[in-house]
């Protein structure tokens, strides 16, 4: 008799491994025993999308990549892994796009979703080669894009440098209505996804950037919800979008209500998207909007600069119960009650907003919002815009509220003046530890340890590798204690304007629990 025996952890471990989800029960159905407790083990495969940067001729991208290496949670590349991101096959005119881009002279982006717009030029590659390449973790690889031309990027690691990969989208437009420094995370591909925040007021033009890709098209939704509800939208048979494209869409296009205060939710019925809105006025610059984290009845804000001038919190409850906030400042030296914004009711299906002024009054710190006393635990999403600067000297970023670092996360492009990391620990003290990569053009790395007092903001200046040439990757560890928040800003100065961008850093999902098996499928052959 042979005997052939199938290895049912390997399978699972192969499927958790690039899908970064699995389950298995016991045999009986019930639940895993102490002997099957799931290990964490690194993710084969990551996806990372970039949105176009900018409509700007004058714009200057800089892409950071980055995958943690041995000595900083890491681990070293196997042969034949990759980490590449390419243009998409184009970035297509979005519906009923016809008010023009931000940033510069205006320009004509009328069109129905199909129209192409130019995915290279002789500053930015064509989509069949990468414009950015990681080859060995540990080590930052840069690279640079110019103008209105550089395209949406759609990437893919896998083996040892897929286990935290990160890429930094940092873009400069030095004059205009939409000027700033535009700073962003590059996503992953997701299903569901709200953006507290944006504005739909005349002097703004706020798009969001939908890209898909699969090899298959997506086809979304958006909904827009404003203080009294949902906005009448004059869309209703969703956005296609192909596969490899991206779609940015202009929002004040969806509905006549020129709301200032709105929520903006994507889900796609089917496939899926990478999305980021870009928030542009012509008196405050311009930054884009990551999404929120989950809906959840407490939520962290992390890294509001010391010297805001103005912070308006923006939130919304998507369930059917009204949430009843309590708004409190983790500052340097604990967390307080900000006097006149101290709480914030947020009606089902409404999205409400809180202007906080200067909170801060020259300390950095971190929004906490928490269910207020007696009240339930009712879900919600929300964001901060903060305001550095006034007058025709402000500049505007955005912060939505981040999930704690649960074991490793990493921000990307930090110059050797300039970078700010901020540690949040809401309940009980933490410590944490933090890795300067090299540079991407020479340095060694640097590690630094620090406490964070429980109910604290700890605002630093991270270590600097030795010797740094280029830009260099900060990765975050928490080591013992409470949960920790994180966020990095990134300060860039221009002809007396206060530019800046704040990037949150949540977990890197760079590892993934996948469940032990004790017993063996085999086959019995006669």
């Amino acid at each position: 008799m042979n005997r052939t025996t199938l290895s049912l952890l390997a399978a699972v471990t192969s499927l958790a491994a690039v899908t970064g989800f699995a389950a298995l029960n016991a045999p009986d159905g019930g639940a895993a025993t102490e002997a099957t407790a799931p290990a964490r083990l690194p993710v084969e495969r990551s996806s990372l999308l970039c949105p176009a940067p900018a409509t700007s001729d004058i714009a200057e991208t800089v892409y950071t990549s980055f995958t943690p290496g041995p000595g900083s949670g890491g681990s070293s590349a196997a042969a034949g892994a990759v980490a590449e991101l390419k243009p998409s096959v184009a970035t297509l005119r979005g519906p009923a796009d016809d008010a023009g881009k931000a940033g510069g002279e205006k320009k004509d982006e009328a069109g129905d979703a199909g129209e192409e717009e130019s995915a290279g030029s002789a500053k930015n590659p064509p989509s069949d080669k990468p414009l950015v390449k990681l080859e060995q973790p540990g080590k930052p690889v840069g690279a640079k894009a110019s103008g209105s031309a550089a395209p949406a990027l759609v990437g893919t690691a896998t083996g040892g440098l897929a286990p935290g990969w990160t890429t930094q989208q940092t873009t400069t437009v030095s004059a205009g209505s939409g000027r700033g420094v535009l700073g962003v995370h590059c996503t992953a591909p997701d299903t569901d996804l709200w953006f507290p925040g944006a504005n739909l007021a005349e002097d703004r033009q706020d798009y969001v950037h939908l890209t898909n890709p699969d090899d298959s098209g997506a086809l979304v939704d958006i909904e827009l919800y404003g203080k009294d509800g949902a906005l009448k939208s004059q869309l209703s048979d969703g956005i296609q979008v192909p596969a490899g494209a991206s779609v940015p869409v202009l929002l004040s296009t969806l509905t006549t209500d020129p709301a200032e205060d709105v929520t903006v939710h994507v889900t796609t019925r089917t496939g899926r998207v990478g999305a980021a809105v870009r928030g542009a006025g012509d008196e405050t610059g311009s930054d884009w909007l990551p999404a929120s984290a989950d809906p959840a009845a407490t939520l962290v804000l992390p890294g509001v600069p010391a010297d805001a001038t103005s912070v308006r919190l923006v939130a919304f409850a998507p369930g059917d119960d009204d949430a009843e906030l309590k708004v409190r400042l983790a500052s340097a030296t604990g967390t307080i009650n900000p006097a006149g914004a101290e709480s914030l009711r947020v009606k089902s299906g409404m999205t409400a907003s809180l202007d906080m002024k200067d909170v801060t009054k020259g300390e950095a710190g971190s929004i906490l919002l928490a269910p207020a006393e007696g009240a339930p635990a009712t879900r919600v999403v929300a964001a901060l815009e903060v305001t550095r600067g006034k007058g025709d000297k402000q500049e505007i970023a955005y912060i939505p509220a981040t999930a704690p670092v649960a074991e490793r996360a990493t921000a990307a492009d930090n110059r050797a003046k300039g970078s700010v990391l901020s540690l949040t620990a809401p309940g009980a003290t933490a410590r944490v530890k933090v890795t300067a990569s090299a540079g991407t053009e020479g340095g060694s790395r640097a590690v630094k340890t620090y406490t964070v007092k429980g109910g604290t903001t700890l605002a630093v200046s991270p270590p600097v590798p030795a010797g740094l040439k280029g830009s260099y990757a900060l990765t975050v560890e928490p080591e013992s204690g409470g949960p920790v928040h994180a966020a990095r800003t990134l300060l860039l100065p221009q002809d007396g304007i206060q530019m800046f961008t704040v990037q949150t850093l949540p977990d890197d999902r760079g590892l993934v629990a996948v469940p032990a098996a004790e017993q063996d499928l085999s086959v019995l052959d006669d």
